[in-house]
């Protein structure tokens, strides 16, 4: 297959995909077979030092989004993973309660393994709100943790709270970067909005980034396993699907493992001086 070939074949399949490097080369020094390494950033790259996930449940926000945040900890930046629920209403056998507080209590260990913060709002499970209350509330943890990427839900999903989420973040962060718009902390411009690869979330999904997540991979892992439904205790096997994913997802990087991700089309304009 011709040089030309294989970059068309990884443009159609990443939308003319970014890959963001943390690591300068492959395990062993060896670049994979034919494979160009432009496009490829230096490691790692600046955006994703400093990494907020919001997501409307703990499971997401660690399964789907938890691998950015684990990159930025391992190097030495900063991550907080934002929970708009408990998912509380996740499991078919235990009641809502009792679940919620085991999914609080295994947020808050994952977050310690990763070196990240654990941050809930509470809103009930299946009913999060689109208003500006919760907007406002999410503008105000982004002024005080001033994350340079934000990882969220993409819109396209069948759950209502991950399309909930999804709203609320947009709206929060053009309220968060307004100076003239008075909160107790000053205002802050989020540099970078992606949207997670999540099963849940896959309908229009097209990724256009995939980050190496290969340093943090054992330490992301290692954290999701604090969640019993990682294991597959709700019916859904996480462990499964999300660590095959990213070795899925690797081999479109050019990495041993990475995630992909999805960026908003104004994010992707291209502006090119000529003077």
């Amino acid at each position: 297959m011709s040089a030309t070939t294989r970059r068309t074949f990884l443009t159609l399949a990443g939308s003319s995909a970014v890959a963001f490097s943390t690591r300068t080369e492959f395990a062993g020094g060896d670049q994979l077979p034919g494979q160009s390494t432009s496009g490829i950033s230096a490691s790692p790259d600046r955006e994703f030092l400093n990494v907020m996930a919001v997501a409307a449940h703990p499971g997401d926000v660690f399964f789907a989004m938890g691998a950015p945040v684990a990159v930025a900890t391992h190097f030495g930046g900063q991550g907080a993973f934002l929970s708009l629920s408990l998912g509380e209403r996740g499991s078919p056998s235990i009641p809502a309660e009792q679940y919620g507080l085991s999914q609080r209590e295994a947020a808050a260990k994952a977050a310690a393994m990763i070196g990240g913060k654990a941050l809930f709002l509470q809103y009930p499970d299946g009913e999060i709100p689109v208003n500006d209350q919760i907007k406002l509330a999410v503008c105000d943890l982004i002024r005080q943790y001033r994350p340079s990427t934000i990882v969220t839900h993409w819109k396209g999903s069948w759950h209502k709270d991950h399309r909930a989420c999804h709203d609320i973040v947009e709206d929060a962060i053009f309220y968060a970067g307004l100076p003239s718009f008075v909160r107790k902390e000053r205002a802050h411009a989020v540099t970078n909005l992606v949207f997670a690869d999540n099963w849940e979330d896959a309908t229009g999904f097209v990724p256009d980034t995939y980050l190496d997540i290969t340093p943090a991979f054992d330490l992301w892992l290692n954290a999701c396993s604090a969640f019993p439904m990682w294991r597959g205790e709700t019916g859904f096997r996480y462990n499964d699907y999300y660590s095959s994913l990213a070795v899925a997802r690797g081999c479109l990087g050019n990495f041993h493992r990475a995630v992909a991700l999805m960026s908003p089309q104004e994010q992707r304009v291209r502006r090119i001086r000529t003077s």
